[in-house]
């Protein structure tokens, strides 16, 4: 992935300067105002169905802790504000990777991509050139691992097909013991053996 310009990085919309609500409802994280809704996809963010945008939990994760959306969740007959922590303990007993996801998820965001859940085969997200969002394909499908963490050469090498298969390509992002993210592409190595006739 090339290095960030800043004229690259979207601006800061309207929407920043207003804090949306959004309602954590068995796990799925749903956001009701139509107005709010077209803001968030228009940037890349959650799926709309109807009259009603489901973010995922990274993404309402993110736009949390930039105060763009205040989570709530109905707490008998009233509904309480959440906040980030709990909000990070939903997550996680749903997927134990949460943390990781996160982590990636916010620091592709931070550089001024758009990254979408990835397609499965250990792939978490697919991720758009900047300013491509909306007007082409994603490029990249991102593989996130914790440092330490086994993957085998089985798994990578068929995420990697299926990355070729896609037009895409394969980057392995590495949550490092310092907290960092650190991007490796992937590519197919082909050895060929050269016969020589005597």
């Amino acid at each position: 992935m090339k290095q960030p310009k800043s004229s690259q990085i979207p601006a800061a919309n309207s929407i920043e300067a207003r804090t949306v609500t959004a309602a954590l409802k068995d796990n799925i994280i749903i956001v009701s105002t139509p107005e709010n809704i077209e803001e968030l996809v228009t940037r890349g963010y959650g799926a709309k169905q109807d009259k009603i945008l489901t973010l995922t939990f990274y993404e309402a994760l993110y736009l949390q802790s930039k105060g763009i959306i205040q989570v709530q969740m109905q707490k008998g007959k009233t509904k309480k504000h959440i906040d980030f922590q709990t909000l990070l303990n939903h997550y996680k007993a749903t997927d134990q990777n949460g943390w990781v996801k996160y982590l990636i998820y916010r620091d592709l965001r931070s550089r001024g991509y758009v990254a979408r859940e990835g397609f499965g085969l250990g792939t978490d997200f697919r991720v758009y050139e900047r300013g491509e969002y909306g007007a082409a394909t994603a490029k990249y499908l991102i593989y996130g691992i914790q440092e330490g963490q086994p993957v085998t050469i089985q798994k990578l090498a068929q995420a990697l097909r299926y990355a070729h298969s896609q037009k895409k390509e394969l980057v392995l992002a590495v949550l490092n013991r310092r907290g960092e993210i650190v991007y490796y592409s992937l590519g197919q190595l082909t050895l060929k053996k050269k016969l020589e006739e005597e």
